[in-house]
Order: structure tokens, then sequence, then C-alpha cells
């Protein structure tokens, strides 16, 4: 069966996909099942079985109130919500209705297997295959986020511990681990937020590789835009892209002054090795462990545009203003200096902008 022609598939319907979505259709795109032959067209494909994005997947006790107020989708504010309700229950459902209010129209679920050149000629198309069939496009929106490639370091010993290992992306509640000993394990906004939760109810240890360089002043929006240019050299010269808080520190949070008052926001270094019952610290000192928890991040979504031969010697894609160097076809957003929920916005935007600058009317 032949590819089905579209102008531009967006892969991914979280906030950057979404976004890029919301601006094609402002810019004149219309949503593949219901265009007409002259439109110019776009198809929005999502591998999750319900809208949501990410957030369907984040915690229970991950709060309305503690989400940063950085999650809105353009053209469409996330309607009044308790403080304290889940906001796995309150934004997908946005989510959901942003999706119907602007007649998006996403395809899911969809699992994209590859992205790949359709032939030699750099004005061609690309081909998405995926398990609900093919498209023959002219731009590939890549907006797959990192929630699905949690990072899970290497530690000598690791495959010997006799208590639970898990990551962030498989947390739910700290109630599971009432009364044990939990070995926390990162430097991130997440890592701090979990150690106040848990350290209520258990005993815990709070290790990171690197000491934490906090920051005083608050981490406000003119703040986080300014965090995301500071990634933007990386992904130019094909590094991997790494996390926007490693550029801008750790500032202080609720839960971070939280946990100060209560003597919990307690650092030590980085464990050696990990063995039956426990870690070894570097001073050859034992600290015994019923859970670890790996709060160590995540990594881009990216296996299916391997065939496009992208990935430089370091690890990284070469990307520019959200645009792959090497394949000006792909943009990637939600891709490094586009990671926050500010920035896949921006990017979503930034996006169409130039595929509509360039946009070649469709051919019979």
């Amino acid at each position: 069966m032949q590819p089905e022609p579209v102008d531009v598939v967006v892969i991914g319907a979280g906030q950057a996909g979404l976004s890029a979505a919301y601006h094609l259709q402002r810019r004149g795109f219309v949503p593949l099942p219901r265009a007409e032959a002259d439109d110019g067209t776009f198809l929005v494909v999502d591998a999750n079985p319900a809208p949501g994005g990410a957030w369907q997947h984040r915690w229970s006790s991950l709060r309305m109130a503690t989400v940063n107020g950085i999650h809105e989708l353009p053209g469409f504010a996330v309607p009044p919500a308790d403080p304290r309700a889940a906001s796995r229950d309150v934004l997908p459902a946005y989510f959901a209705e942003y999706e119907d209010r602007f007649a998006l129209d996403v395809l899911r679920p969809v699992r994209v297997r590859a992205v790949r050149r359709a032939d030699d000629d750099p004005a061609g198309r690309l081909i998405v295959d995926s398990d609900r069939g093919s498209w023959a496009v002219r731009y590939v929106i890549n907006a797959t986020g990192t929630w699905t490639r949690p990072f899970w370091p290497r530690y000598p010993g690791q495959d010997r511990f006799r208590g639970r290992q898990l990551h962030v992306a498989d947390y739910v509640d700290a109630g599971e681990f009432r009364g044990q000993r939990v070995v926390i394990v990162g430097a991130g906004v997440s890592a701090v937020q979990l150690l106040d939760e848990i350290s209520h109810v258990a005993d815990t240890f709070w290790v990171t590789r690197r000491e934490p360089e906090w920051v005083e002043e608050e981490f406000d929006i003119p703040a986080r835009v300014a965090a995301i240019a500071g990634v933007e050299d990386r992904v130019r010269r094909g590094l991997p892209p790494g996390s926007v808080i490693s550029v801008t520190g750790m500032h202080w949070t609720p839960w971070a002054r939280a946990a100060q008052a209560r003597g919990v926001l307690v650092r030590h270094p980085m464990f050696a090795s990990i063995e039956e019952h426990g870690v070894r610290m570097p001073d050859g000192s034992f600290e015994p462990a019923d859970v670890i928890l790996w709060a160590t991040g995540f990594r881009p979504a990216l296996d299916h545009l391997a065939p496009l031969r992208l990935r430089t010697p370091e690890g990284g894609i070469r990307v520019e203003n959200g645009r792959s160097i090497d394949e000006p076809r792909l943009f990637l957003i939600g891709y490094g200096p586009s990671q926050s929920t500010v920035g896949a916005n921006r990017a979503g935007r930034d996006a169409v902008r130039a595929i509509a600058s360039e946009r070649i009317p469709q051919a019979a």
C-alpha cells in the first residue's frame, strides 16, 4: 500500500505537539480527515490511548499547586482548578477539551516505528511508518518528549540489590514506602519534591553526584526562558541536550523549604556501589536501604528517527531553532532548549512559522 500524502505529520500529542497543531490550524492547515483537495494538511499521531501526554502518567500526589504554573496550551487557558487536585486528573481532561475545542483530530494510539527518506531528493518527502499505516510527508514535527525513556544509571552491584529499585516514572505514592529506608538518587526538582513527600512516612537518604547549587532568585517565567537559552549551544553542536536544571542550578521551591525546615534536606555524595541490603559510600561506610528511588531524569524518545542517521559521535542531534541542521524537513520540539512547557509552546509556534514560510502547494 502506498503511503498517504500529507504536508505535516506531528508525532506526539503532549504539550509540544498540541502547540504545533494549534499553530498549524492558525496558519490554514487542515487536519487530514477534514481536508479538501486544495488544503494544506496535517496529521497528529499519538502513542497514548487517551489525551494528556505525560501528565496522565504522573504520580497521584503531584497537585495543581506544584506544577509550576507553566502548563497552559496556546489559545485556551487551563480552567480554574482546586490547587489540591491531582494534576494527572485535571490536566489530561484539559488536554482532551483542548483537542475537541480546536478539532485537532488526533489519531491514537499510534506507534511510529520509523521516519525515513523516500529517496535521495533533499526536497522530496519523508516517510512516516507506523502500526496504523504510513504517510509521505513534506515535514515532520517530532514532539515525542522524554517520559517513555527513563534514564537508569549503572552502578557496580546494582543487580545484587535485594530491595526494590524504581524510577520516578514508576512512582505512585509515598505510602508504599511507609516505615522503610529509601535512598533517593538525583539532584533535580522531582528528587527534592519526592524527598520531602517520602520523608513524612519513611527514613530517607538523599545522594547526588554533584553538590546542588541553590539559587535564591525566584524561578519565574523570564528566568525559565533565559534558562532555556542556556541549552541551545549544546544542541546546535550535536551534544546531548542535558537538563535545564544543569544550567540554572536548583531554585528554592516550597517543598525544598519544607524539607529543609524538617531537617531532611541533607545531601550526601553518590554511593560507590550497591550491595544486597544497601549502598557502599565512597568513604567505605555502609548505608542500609529497602528501596532505591532513581530520580535521574529522562532521555529523548527518538529511536524512530534512527533511519535518518542524524546522531553525532557525541550522541546528540544537531538542532538550531528547533530544526534539524542535517535534515531540514525535521523539527524537534520538546527537545533540548524546548523541553520545558514554556519552551515547547514557543517551539511549536516557531516550527509552524518556518513551515508556513516555505509552504509548497500540494502536488497533484
